[in-house]
C-alpha cells in the first residue's frame, strides 16, 4: 500500500478524521490536493502552489528515528537542512540514531513512508514518541505538512500547528541544527 489518501482507511486515524478533528478544534488551515509526494525532490516539483520561504512558508522534511535504547523520535527540519545523524545524536544526548523501519513507523506514528508529518504526533504521543523541531522553523509564518497521507498538504499558520500540538499534549523539543 502507498501513503496516499486512497488507503487512508487502513491507518489508525484517517486523514479525513484528522481534518475533522482540526475543524472541531477550530484550527485554521488551507488544504491542497496533489500527486503523491514521497520525497523532498517530489515536493519541490509542486511547491509553486505554496508560499515560498521568502514569503514565510516553511517546507519541511520529517525523519522518524530511533536510538540504541529504542527511544523513538520525530525530527522536523527545513527540507534542505543537511542532517548528520552522528552529530544529531551528540546534540540530543542519544546514542546511535538510525531510521526507524516502515513497520515501526506505522506502529508508532500511524503513517506510511512518504507521509511522515508532525501531525502524526496525534498517534505518536500515545506511543511516547518525542518531537524535535529545528529552531529555524520558528521564523516561518506558515508550515506545510501532510495530513497523514502524501497526496494532500495543509498550509498551517505556525501558531495553529502549536495550537494542535498543545491540544494533543505534545511538547516540542527545539534544537539548533
Amino acid at each position: 500500500m502507498d501513503a496516499s489518501s486512497h488507503y487512508q482507511d487502513s491507518l489508525p486515524l484517517s486523514s479525513d478524521e484528522l481534518i475533522e478533528r482540526l475543524n472541531d478544534w477550530g484550527i485554521a488551515y488551507k488544504l491542497f490536493e496533489h500527486v503523491p509526494l514521497r520525497t523532498v525532490e517530489d515536493a519541490k516539483k509542486v511547491q509553486d502552489m505554496f508560499l515560498q520561504v521568502d514569503e514565510g512558508g516553511a517546507h519541511i522534511k520529517n525523519l522518524y528515528l530511533r536510538d540504541r535504547k529504542k527511544k523513538n523520535l520525530l525530527l522536523v527540519a527545513e527540507q534542505d537542512q543537511p542532517i548528520d545523524l552522528k552529530a544529531l545524536s551528540k546534540t540530543l544526548g542519544l546514542t546511535n540514531l538510525s531510521f526507524g523501519s516502515a513497520d515501526r513507523l506505522m506502529e508508532h506514528l500511524g503513517v506510511r513512508p512518504g507521509a511522515v508529518t508532525p501531525l502524526a504526533m496525534i498517534t505518536g504521543v500515545e506511543k511516547n514518541v518525542a518531537l524535535f523541531m529545528d529552531e529555524a522553523l520558528r521564523e516561518a509564518s506558515f508550515i506545510y505538512v501532510h495530513p497523514l497521507v502524501n497526496d494532500r498538504t495543509l498550509e498551517l499558520p505556525f501558531a495553529e500547528l502549536e495550537k494542535f500540538l498543545q491540544k494533543i499534549d505534545v511538547t516540542v523539543n527545539w534544537v539548533a541544527l
